[in-house]
């Protein structure tokens, strides 16, 4: 801290080279900030204790299919408050491009997701019309859909026995809303009878996708996913007991590593910037020869000289750096509202700072060694010699 102002003066020394320099280092960080929070996201969640609602699926693969009967069984679970059931179609309306995220579900859906507002009213006449379909105010508003449409939706997966071909027609009976606007996501959903599902599924029947499950007491969740596991164990259907989070985490692992995706753009991102950043402190450093054996001359040590050029590159990373992730701080949540809860991350985590500020002095410390030790090793009579 002592030399911190020469330093200071030596990073802006040229401000233009200096300024390109941070906005190359910002704009990386700012990359590794939103990446790496979204890989936290997708990674995390795997811990089940505390959580209030659990996830059930199929132990071998989130495709195959589990017995409709087993969710009587998992309800007799102790802690267990409500259970409720839900298959994927994946629907398709009119356009290829036109996907809608769809559900068969159980009638008692809902009931375990209280945070969607279902009116009273729909929620009586859904519950009595067997082609009724319930869809969230944002899809609604998007393919302009009303309650007493009929809609006709192409499975991607399952025929329908009614049609004879992939087409289910669907009559809209409600539209429901997210409590929170955080989570207007959800909004994006299309939801149906699974009995009706069942019965028309030329594919088989008497199988779900997945359960969701209430648990009386957050605090015993870990032992109910244990009891919940227990009860297939050994079977030809064992399960999954999971947070939603590490559900959907599983999900979009199916689809796609972001885990490799992440280290192989930030591999890349960082190596560029290491080229670009050790350039420059170089270049700086060539610049300021006559200047580093003046500091010589007047009394600095090689030990001084080696220890300031070296935090004049830790400076200007962390600089950048912090700057970036202070900037990811603010659009993580921004985006998070703007997909409306779709993204699963809300803020930066502690660990993407650790990282993050480990990886801003490490990559500072690699590009300012070589010119430092270059200062270092400096030979006064030669380098006034050169700056003469």
């Amino acid at each position: 801290m002592k030399y911190l102002h020469l330093i200071w003066a030596a990073l802006f020394r040229r401000k233009s080279r200096t300024f390109l320099t941070l906005v190359s280092i910002i704009a990386a960080f700012v990359l590794f900030g939103l990446l790496d929070s979204v890989r936290v996201a997708f990674t995390a969640g795997n811990d089940v204790a505390g959580a209030g609602r659990l996830i059930v699926n199929s132990k071998m693969s989130m495709q195959q299919p589990l017995p409709e009967s087993l969710g009587a069984r998992i309800a007799t679970v102790p802690g267990v408050a409500a259970v409720a059931s839900a298959n994927w179609f994946g629907g398709v309306y009119q356009d290829p491009k036109n996907q809608v995220v769809s559900f068969a579900v159980s009638p008692n859906y809902f009931d375990l997701y209280p945070e969607l507002n279902l009116p009273a009213d729909q929620r009586a006449i859904w519950d009595k019309t067997r082609t009724g379909a319930v869809v969230g105010a944002a899809l609604a508003k998007r393919f302009g859909w009303k309650i007493g449409d009929k809609i006709p939706l192409q499975s991607t997966i399952f025929p329908s026995k009614a049609s004879g071909n992939q087409t289910w027609t669907f009559d809209i009976v409600g539209i429901f809303h997210a409590k929170d606007p955080a989570q207007a996501g959800r909004e994006q959903m299309l939801m149906f009878h699974w009995k009706y599902f069942d019965e028309n599924n030329a594919f088989g029947s008497g199988t779900v996708h997945w359960y969701v499950v209430k648990v009386a007491h957050p605090a015993q969740a870990d032992a109910v996913a244990h009891a919940i596991d227990a009860i297939s164990a050994n079977s030809d259907h064992e399960t999954k007991a999971q947070t939603e989070q590490a559900f959907q985490a599983s999900f979009i692992k199916q689809m796609v590593n972001i885990g490799f995706i992440v280290t192989a753009i930030m591999g890349a991102v960082f190596f560029t910037l290491l080229l670009l950043t050790g350039n420059t402190m170089m270049q700086a450093v060539r610049e300021r020869t006559n200047e580093l054996a003046v500091l010589k001359t007047i009394g600095f040590s090689n030990t001084s000289v080696l220890a300031m050029v070296l935090a004049e590159g830790v400076l200007m990373l962390v600089l950048g750096g912090a700057i970036g992730l202070a900037l990811v701080s603010l659009i993580v949540p921004a985006l998070s509202a703007k997909s409306g809860g779709m993204m699963p991350v809300h803020a930066v985590a502690g660990s993407t700072w650790l990282v993050g500020v480990l990886l801003m002095v490490l990559i500072g410390a690699v590009v300012g060694l070589p010119p430092a030790l270059r200062a270092m090793r400096l030979n006064i009579v030669e380098a006034l010699r050169m700056g003469a």
